[in-house]
């Protein structure tokens, strides 16, 4: 069977208040149903909270939440003779990133009683100190790599 092309990555515009990929990135996933206004709205909001409570630049939170989040290694299926092992494998950047936003936005959602910007930014505050359901999730992936290191011959 014949491999298909390369999958050339389209990068999204920087977002227009903070100039930042990054960002253009965080709005996209928070944004359902085609409402990038709203999702717009709920990350900005987020950031002004972010800044009114920590009274340091939102960004930077935002890069050191995503520092924290964002996992090194994550396991794999591989069948080897009818038994399905769970192989360490080194994440790459963009898929680190990817993982990252998704598990914050979904730590986020999770919180329940208050409206999302202020879930999103309790969420990223926690995360940039190290804390949080999103950096537990990394913690998570990162000890059952371990767990599975004797694995680590089957990668292919």
């Amino acid at each position: 069977m014949p491999r298909r092309g390369k999958v050339i990555r389209r990068v999204p515009p920087p977002d227009v208040k903070y100039g930042s990929v990054k960002v253009a990135r965080l709005i996209n996933k928070v944004m359902k149903w085609g409402k990038k206004s709203k999702a717009e709205k709920i990350v900005y909001r987020a950031f002004a909270l972010i800044e009114e409570k920590l009274g340091r630049n939102p960004l930077e939170v935002f890069e050191e939440a995503l520092q924290n989040t964002t996992p090194l290694l994550e396991v794999k299926p591989r069948r080897v003779g009818g038994a399905t092992y769970q192989i360490p494998v080194e994440v790459p950047s963009d898929r680190g990133f990817s993982l990252a936003i998704r598990w914050l936005i979904g730590a986020a959602r999770a919180r329940k009683g208050k409206p999302m910007d202020e879930r999103l930014a309790a969420e990223l505050i926690d995360a940039s100190r190290g804390e949080g359901a999103a950096v537990k999730k990394r913690h998570d992936t990162h000890r059952m790599a371990e767990a599975n290191r004797a694995f680590v011959h089957y990668r292919w």
